[in-house]
């Protein structure tokens, strides 16, 4: 397992510059030192848990995430807060895929579940998404009720 203290380092360095964000930017957002935040991202020292807290948000990106994640260990660099990459699948000769065990147990998926398959053909924004047929019944309820409750008056 690496270091925890260079995988925080290294995570500091790529979300900085990610977001396009100077050393001394990020101090004057966190209200440290330019010094503090390239001790950070050497891994000469480690943010407290509040200077963590306050990164993690500045970065958009889970305070566990921040933390441990490694991107080395995963083939992929930190995720946005919430959003995952789970990895590939093959699609079958008649269609069917297997959705990875992150993705089941992250989204308590069980066989028998049903799910919604939506797409979009835009050449500029194509892509196939799932989302559990509950939620989708769920959030076309309100706004089929708020549809018609706009209609009365």
């Amino acid at each position: 397992m690496k270091n925890p203290k260079s995988n925080i380092a290294a995570n500091l360095r790529y979300l900085r510059n990610q977001s396009r964000l100077s050393q001394e930017e990020v101090a004057e957002r966190v209200g440290v030192s330019r010094q503090a935040v390239a001790k950070w991202e050497n891994g000469d020292s480690l943010p407290d848990i509040l200077n963590c807290e306050t990164l993690a948000d500045l970065y958009n990106v889970s305070l566990n995430d921040l933390v441990r994640y490694d991107p080395e260990r995963e083939g992929l660099p930190i995720p946005p807060k919430n959003k995952h990459i789970f990895g590939t699948v093959t699609l079958g000769e008649r269609g069917q895929i297997v959705l990875p065990k992150k993705a089941r147990e992250t989204f308590k998926l069980k066989p028998g579940d049903t799910l919604v398959v939506l797409g979009d053909t835009n050449p500029s924004t194509a892509g196939i998404a799932l989302i559990d047929s509950n939620t989708l019944l769920s959030m076309t309820g309100h706004a089929v009720d708020a549809f018609f409750k706009g209609k009365e008056e």
